[in-house]
C-alpha cells in the first residue's frame, strides 16, 4: 500500500493541470453562495420594514438573483469540465501504466484485482467529482449564513455554534466509521470479482460438479455478497442516522431561539433572520452531509487507484507507446549468454531459478523446446522474447547484447502464440496504408483456407468476422495473425495441443516446414514426441537448465 503522502502527491499530480478551472469553479461558487446569503438578508429586511420591496431594493434583489444563477452555472460547468477530463486522464494514465508495466509485475497483480480498479473505482471518483460544485456552493452558503447570523446577534450565534459543533462532531465520527466500512466492503469486492471469474470461466466444470458448484455459490458468492451488503448497509445507516440527527437539530435550534426570545428581549428582525436562515441553511447542510458517503467511497477508490499506480510506477524503460513503426532486423540469429532468472520464493520454499543458460538459435532454423511441466520452458521463452529482463547474463541479437534501450525494438522480431494466448479480432498487416486495409480480406483468405477455417470465419473491416470458436480453431486464427505479420521469428507454445490428430499432423509435417522454407526461425514448445524428428534441434529443459541440445541427424527426413 502507498503512504498518505503518496496519495496526496498522486492527487496533486492529477489535479495540477486543472487548477485554473478548479479556481474558477471555487470563485464562482463562492460568489453564488455569497449572493444567496445577501438574498436572505434582503428578504429579512423586506419582512421587517414598511413599503416592501421597491425602488433600488428591487433591482438589488434581481441583481443578486442573477449573480447566484450565473455563478452556480459557471461553477457547475467548470466542475463538469474538470470531472470529465480528470476521469479521462485517470483512465488513460492507468492504461499507459499497465501497457508499460514489466510483465512479471502484471503477472503478480491478478486480473480480479485489476478490473475493479479500472471500472468501479474510476467511476466512483467520477461521481464524487460531479457533486463537487454543488457541495462547494452549499459550503459557501452555509459559511455565509453563519457570518450573517453572527452579525445579527453574537450571543445567539454563540449558542447556535455550540449546538452545531455537537452536530459536526457526530458527522465526523460517523464519517470516520463509515469510511472504514467502505474500505472493508471494497476488499470484499475484489473477492467477489474473483468468484465471478470462477463461475464464468469455470462454467463447464461447475456444471459437472454439483458439490463445488454449491460450495462456490453458498460458501463464497452468497457469503461475500451478504458481507458487502452488511458492511455497506451499516456504513450508510451511520450516515443516515447522523443526517437525521442533524435535521432534527435545526428544528431544536429554532425552538431554542424562540425560547430565548421568550425570556429575553429580542428584536423582530433578529428573530426572523435566525428562523429564516436556519430553515434555509438546512438545505445546504443536507447537501454537504449527503456527499459525505460519496466522499468516503471516493477516498477509498482513490487509495486503490494510487496503490495500483504505485505498483506500476516503475515502467519498463524505453517502451514505445506512441511510435508504432520500426523494429530491429535479424541477419544471423539470436541467443543467450549466461542468462539467469529467479522468481520470488513462496513462503517457506526455495525459489525457482532458470539458468545459467547459453544458447544460440540461427535464422531459418526449427527448434523444439521440450521437457516436463515446470522445467522452465515458458520462462526460457519469455526471456528469449524479451518479456522478462535477465537478472544475469545477456540476450543476443546477431551477437550483440540486447539492451534496455533496444529491447522493445528487439521484440518486434517475434510473433507468438502462447498456451494462454489472447486472440485479437483486428488484423495488422505488414503493409501499411488504406490500400493495405482493403487488401486484408484477400490476403487472409488463402491462410484461412489453408487452416481449414474459411467456412466459418472471414475478414470484414480489418477484423475477423467472429472469434466465437473452439480453442483449437481460435489458435488457427492466431496463426493467421502470424502469417499476415510476416515477422522473422515465430514462437508457438503448445500450439497443437488443442488440434485434432489430422490437423496436428498437418501442423508439424507441412505448416512448420513451409514456414521454415520461407526463412522464418521457428521456436516450438511441444510434448508431441512423435514429431520431434521434424525439428532441426531439440532442446530438453530440466529443473531450469538445458539438459540436452540435440541436433537432427544429417540426412534424416521429416515424416
Amino acid at each position: 500500500m502507498t503512504s498518505p503522502g503518496g496519495h496526496r502527491s498522486e492527487a496533486m499530480r492529477l489535479l495540477r493541470p486543472f487548477l485554473p478551472w478548479i479556481a474558477l469553479s471555487a470563485i464562482t461558487g463562492v460568489c453564488a453562495g455569497v449572493a444567496t446569503v445577501f438574498l436572505l438578508r434582503t428578504i429579512n429586511e423586506v419582512l421587517n420594514q414598511q413599503g416592501g420591496m421597491a425602488g433600488g431594493l428591487l433591482f438589488t434583489f434581481i441583481g443578486l438573483c442573477l449573480v447566484a444563477l450565473f455563478g452556480r452555472m459557471a461553477s457547475d460547468v467548470s466542475t463538469n469540465f474538470v470531472g470529465q477530463r480528470l476521469v479521462a486522464q485517470v483512465r488513460k494514465s492507468l492504461a499507459q501504466k499497465i501497457l508499460a508495466a514489466p510483465i512479471d509485475a502484471l503477472e503478480r497483480y491478478r486480473t480480479h484485482r485489476l478490473m475493479p480498479v479500472l471500472s468501479q473505482d474510476v467511476d466512483m471518483i467520477s461521481d464524487a467529482a460531479f457533486v463537487l460544485s454543488s457541495t462547494l456552493i452549499a459550503l459557501a452558503v452555509a459559511l455565509g449564513c453563519l457570518t450573517y447570523l453572527a452579525v445579527l446577534s453574537l450571543p445567539l450565534f454563540c449558542l447556535l455554534m455550540v449546538a452545531l459543533v455537537l452536530g459536526a462532531t457526530a458527522q465526523i465520527v460517523a464519517q470516520t466509521r463509515a469510511e472504514a466500512g467502505f474500505w472493508k466492503a471494497r476488499e470484499h469486492e475484489d473477492q467477489l470479482h474473483k468468484a465471478y471469474r470462477q463461475i464464468s470461466e469455470g462454467a463447464k466444470e461447475l456444471r459437472m460438479h454439483r458439490e463445488r458448484r454449491v460450495g462456490i455459490f453458498g460458501g463464497q458468492i452468497e457469503r461475500i455478497v451478504d458481507d458487502i451488503r452488511r458492511v455497506n448497509g451499516r456504513a450508510i445507516n451511520i450516515h443516515v442516522m447522523a443526517t437525521a440527527f442533524g435535521s432534527a437539530l435545526f428544528f431544536l435550534l429554532i425552538a431554542l431561539i424562540l425560547g430565548w426570545a421568550a425570556f429575553r428581549s429580542t428584536e423582530p428582525a433578529v428573530l426572523s433572520g435566525f428562523v429564516l436562515v436556519l430553515l434555509f441553511i438546512k438545505g445546504p447542510i443536507d447537501i454537504i452531509a449527503g456527499t459525505l458517503p460519496n466522499v468516503g467511497r471516493a477516498k477509498v477508490a482513490f487509495k486503490r487507484i494510487a496503490d495500483l499506480s504505485a505498483r506500476f510506477a516503475t515502467p519498463e524503460p524505453h517502451l514505445h507507446l506512441e511510435r508504432a513503426g520500426g523494429g530491429a532486423a535479424m541477419a544471423q540469429g539470436i541467443g543467450m549468454r549466461g542468462v539467469r532468472y529467479a522468481f520470488d520464493a513462496p513462503e517457506g520454499e526455495a525459489p525457482f531459478v532458470l539458468g545459467p543458460i547459453d544458447l544460440e538459435l540461427r535464422r531459418g532454423e526449427m527448434v523444439f523446446v521440450v521437457g516436463d511441466n515446470g522445467s522452465g520452458k515458458t520462462t526460457l521463452i519469455k526471456l528469449l522474447l524479451g518479456l522478462y529482463a535477465p537478472q544475469q547474463g545477456e540476450v543476443l541479437l546477431d551477437g550483440a547484447a540486447v539492451t534496455p534501450q533496444s529491447r522493445d525494438d528487439y521484440r518486434q522480431l517475434f510473433t507468438t502464440v502462447f498456451s494462454d494466448f489472447y486472440l485479437f479480432e483486428d488484423l495488422v498487416s505488414r503493409e501499411k496504408g488504406e490500400a493495405a486495409a482493403h487488401a486484408l480480406p484477400q490476403a487472409a483468405l488463402p491462410y484461412l483456407q489453408r487452416l481449414e477455417i474459411a467456412h466459418k470465419v472471414s475478414v470484414k473491416d480489418g477484423a475477423f468476422s467472429t472469434v466465437d470458436l473452439s480453442t483449437g480453431q481460435r489458435k488457427r486464427l492466431a496463426l493467421v495473425h502470424a502469417y499476415l505479420e510476416g515477422r522473422p521469428v515465430l514462437v508457438f507454445d503448445e500450439w497443437a495441443a488443442d488440434q485434432d490428430p489430422a490437423f496436428r499432423h498437418l501442423f508439424y509435417t507441412e505448416l512448420l516446414p513451409e514456414l521454415r522454407a520461407k526463412g522464418h526461425m521457428l521456436v516450438v514448445i511441444s510434448h508431441d514426441d512423435r514429431y520431434f524428428h521434424v525439428a532441426d534441434r531439440v532442446i530438453t529443459m530440466r529443473a531450469g537448465r538445458i539438459a540436452e541440445d540435440r541436433a537432427r541427424a544429417p540426412g534424416s527426413l521429416a515424416a
